[in-house]
């Protein structure tokens, strides 16, 4: 038998799911499983059988047969197959839960290995302590530069160590809800201490052998260290312990200026210190369409934020506390002197002391694993997900993996991993929110593109906050009118981005857009100004009318 994935429209309930059912059985298929909400149906077929056949029943049931994918078979671990556990998961993260989780629902024993702090980054040193601590600098901001009534006060220092203790408070209750007490409730297995391979069946952890039918690699990332001359002999900061200083530097230089860089070193500017941030490449956020990374350099220059861009470094030294950086800028020597130092340049996959090549298991050039559609390295017993892979680094994506990862290893699933569309939030201000195709990238794949810009001028939300420096930019088929992408710098933007997600996941038109209604005065109404602006000027409607 052959295994298949195959689009269908037109499936509305689950009663049309059993006439796909009927159908397929009909011509002899087996181990059939339709979906309506995700439009698709999976089976076997016999392998001297065409797809086509298939494609010709569900159409004499008044459905509409689309795309059709084989599907890569795997199989569930055998009750005979060696192993003390079915699923080791080598790591405590987010993907690590989710796929311990689902792999219980699944049945199997399962041990989880964690070498240092459970939870992962997320919840310990990146997402929950960097995001409570914005929200401290924000309402810091807001005492000292109350924008409605002009009024600039001279706020006391702000008392970072007792910020810093309320984030470690929250980390721990959050660490100890989401993650900890969750073993207990599942019932799989924790064993502290650092894991290698042995085989591909067998890992040691700190003296101890434990084997298994499966494994996953979750060990997540940490912060790249870039080569530059006297980095190795300066004390200076990554994105984990710059969370942890209990005093507010006068001065802060961040090298790099990816999503990192830019949250933490805005952070570290609205708690007081005078920020200045550098890059190799000449523009913020490369990756993005050039719309984008001029409205986020605009608003962090307006703000007082000193961007230096197309940099190369020679040397770094430090004088007693002052770090100093020396750089060459369009032929030009320049030196940045700082009190603090952070290197924000990337993050390098947790590999090394894995021992890999022992379980056949092969890197990419960073360290990365290599995986396929369905979470497998290249030996199929053995699963990754998350950072540690270098896909879309975001805790949700992780767990999804995870999920995935479990429910093909040790459940038999064979479900495809799809991050076609995975909606991303930095947490600047304004934010910044993009998900499905940039301008460039949907040329690139052959789409006819037409877009629509729209200035945070021309959105009311905007205009009452005063604060209008920002842009929507969506991205649609010129043929279809269905929209490819959308991207947006504004407050808020992270909410409102997920119902751009939607939009593009389920193929919305501009004009579903524009018939849908938009509440007034919210962001996301720009989402709606945005899709006007395909075929009008907004600035001459009035309010609501489109």
């Amino acid at each position: 038998m052959k295994k298949y994935r195959l689009d269908v429209q037109g499936m509305t309930c689950a009663g049309c799911e059993e006439h796909i059912a009927i159908a397929l059985e009909g011509i002899g298929a087996k181990e059939i499983q339709a979906d309506f909400r995700k439009g698709k149906a999976v089976f076997a077929l016999p392998e001297d059988m065409k797809v086509e056949t298939a494609k010709k029943a569900i159409a004499e049931a008044k459905y509409q047969p689309g795309e059709a994918e084989e599907v890569q078979t795997s199989e569930a671990p055998r009750p005979d197959e060696e192993g003390e556990y079915d699923y080791i998961i080598i790591g405590s993260g987010g993907a690590a839960f989710s796929s311990a989780i689902e792999a219980v629902k699944q049945g199997a024993k399962v041990a989880m290995i964690e070498r240092g702090t459970v939870g992962g980054t997320c919840v310990n040193i990146g997402c929950v302590p960097s995001k409570t601590l914005l929200r401290a600098g924000e309402i810091n901001h807001l005492a000292r530069n109350n924008p409605f009534i002009g009024l600039h006060t001279s706020a006391d220092e702000v008392d970072l160590a007792q910020l810093v203790k309320q984030k470690e408070e929250l980390v721990t209750d959050l660490r100890n809800k989401k993650y900890v007490d969750l073993i207990d409730d599942y019932g799989f297995e924790l064993i502290k201490g650092e894991a290698r391979f042995i085989d591909e069946y067998t890992i040691e952890v700190d003296g101890l052998k434990l084997s298994a039918k499966r494994f996953l690699i979750a060990t997540g990332a940490a912060p790249a260290v870039p080569v530059i001359s006297g980095l190795e002999e300066v004390d200076y900061l990554t994105s984990t312990t710059l969370l942890e200083l209990k005093k507010v530097p006068k001065r802060l230089t961040v090298i790099g200026s990816g999503y990192i860089g830019v949250e933490l070193g805005q952070l570290f500017h609205r708690l007081g210190s005078e920020v200045t941030l550098m890059q190799r490449s000449s523009r913020l956020f490369k990756e993005y369409d050039p719309e984008i990374s001029e409205a986020l350099t605009k608003a962090l220059t307006e703000q007082g934020i000193r961007l230096v861009t197309g940099a190369s470094y020679e040397r770094i030294e430090q004088e007693g506390e002052v770090k100093k950086v020396y750089i060459e800028v369009d032929g030009q020597k320049r030196i940045i002197e700082s009190d603090q130092l952070l290197i924000a340049a990337g993050r390098t996959p947790n590999t090394e002391s894995l021992n890999l090549q022992a379980a056949g298991v092969k890197t990419g050039s960073l360290g990365e694993i290599r995986i396929d559609d369905y979470a497998k390295t290249t030996n199929e017993r053995i699963y990754a997900a998350g950072d540690v892979t270098l896909g879309p680094q975001f805790v949700y994506v992780a767990a999804y993996q995870g999920r995935v990862a479990a429910g093909n290893a040790v459940g038999g699933q064979n479900e495809k991993l799809d991050l076609a569309i995975v909606p991303g939030v930095t947490f600047t201000a304004p934010a910044v929110a993009t998900v499905g195709l940039t301008e460039i990238q949907a040329k690139e794949n052959g789409y006819d593109v037409i877009t629509s810009v729209l200035s945070l001028e021309a959105v009311p939300r905007a205009q009452v906050n005063r604060e209008t420096t920002g842009v929507f930019k969506l991205v649609a088929d010129a043929k279809t009118r269905q929209l490819l992408g959308g991207h947006i710098v504004a407050e808020n933007a992270g909410d409102v981005i997920y119902a751009v997600a939607l939009a593009v996941k389920f193929g919305l038109t501009i004009e579903n857009l524009n018939e849908t209604l938009a509440p007034y005065l919210t962001m996301a109404e720009g989402v709606k100004l945005a899709a006007l602006t395909f075929d009008k000027d907004v600035s001459q409607l009035s309010c609501c009318a489109g």
